[in-house]
């Protein structure tokens, strides 16, 4: 399961590069804003899942029952 999170990061991040190479010079248009607003979201989203899961699996819980938290709750983590 943690290689299914990976290859979806992988695949998010590849996307976050290529909208972030158009940006310099002409900027982004209003829908690839919103699109990398939600591409970094979800990333945010898959990277604590992935975090989850591993801290499960080390203490002997099944990581396969760690559900994805919401978007809004991910977003609110403080560094």
């Amino acid at each position: 399961m943690a290689d299914d999170i990976l290859r979806t990061i992988d695949t998010l991040v590849a996307e976050e590069h290529r909208l972030r190479e158009q940006a310099p010079g002409k900027g982004l248009g209003a829908e690839e804003r919103a699109r990398l607003q939600d591409l970094e979201q979800r990333l945010d989203q898959c990277w604590d899942l992935l975090r989850r899961r591993r801290a499960g699996a080390e203490s002997g819980e099944d990581p396969e029952r760690v559900e994805p938290r919401p978007v809004a709750e991910v977003e609110s983590y403080e560094q």
